[in-house]
């Protein structure tokens, strides 16, 4: 199990180098249970993902790696249902990437409205910077929200950061006021005559677009120190089982 959380937090950042890492989490792992339906689900949708002329190697393990969940997994089983849910996202075409795209958008957009209402609430229990939400930004655990919580709070505090904490507070109607006061400068521009098309407006968007730049940020920020962490007391566990045996010996 811990080796599986470990893949799955680097392959969610999808990047070249925690692919890497999360591939060695998933070896690893399978080195000790070679029979885990849930690593093998794991590395079977991080080898589909991967690229066949960067990552050959990886791109081909998909199949032994299917035979052997076929061979474990009985027919109907939640595991046989992931991986052939992974292969026929693989093998989706150009109408189903869009309909990902948006339903990924959508997803987002609900996920960073959740944590935008969590920092609101944080700030609003009495923190200024010097306080609670300080206090939350030292979390050390491995819960990924609470995390998440921290990372914002961190990277929202100080003056500087206090109209983006604002725009935060005020999401839905800071979007709307933009997008109308976007529209309504351009066209007040064109109808004036001082330009005969004007992208000025959507200027205005610059600020809100910083405010979800520091959520994506936290976000990320997040999932790498749940990571870390999970690295760190993995490595102390191996220590801890290592110094027992020696003992033994």
């Amino acid at each position: 199990m811990l080796y599986r959380w470990l893949g799955q937090g680097h392959a969610a950042e999808d990047e070249d180098d925690h692919d890497a890492a999360a591939e060695r989490a998933y070896r690893q792992g399978l080195a000790l249970a070679p029979d885990d339906l849930g690593l093998l689900v794991c590395y079977l949708e991080l080898c589909l993902r991967a690229d066949a002329f960067d990552h050959p190697g990886r791109a081909g393990r998909v199949a032994p790696l299917r035979a052997r969940i076929d061979e474990l997994a009985p027919a109907g089983s939640a595991e046989r249902q992931r991986a052939d849910d992974a292969l026929g996202w693989a093998n989706r075409g150009y109408w189903d990437d869009l309909a990902a795209a948006a339903g990924s958008g959508e997803l987002w957009q609900a996920e960073a409205a959740e944590l935008s209402e969590r920092v609101t609430g944080a700030l609003r229990g009495g923190s200024t910077g010097t306080g609670p939400a300080t206090a939350t930004a030292t979390v050390s655990g491995e819960d990924v929200r609470q995390a998440e919580l921290a990372a914002a709070l961190e990277l929202l505090t100080g003056r500087a950061n206090a109209p983006l904490r604002f725009l935060l507070a005020h999401r839905t109607a800071a979007y709307v006021l933009t997008c109308l006061a976007a529209l309504g400068v351009n066209q007040l521009l064109v109808s004036t005559g001082v330009v005969t098309f004007s992208p000025w407006g959507w200027l205005l968007w610059l600020p809100l677009l910083a405010a979800e730049g520091k959520l994506r940020a936290a976000r990320r920020l997040a999932r790498e120190r749940v990571v870390a962490r999970i690295e760190e007391r993995h490595a102390r566990e191996a220590k801890t089982q290592a110094e027992a045996e020696s003992l033994k010996g």
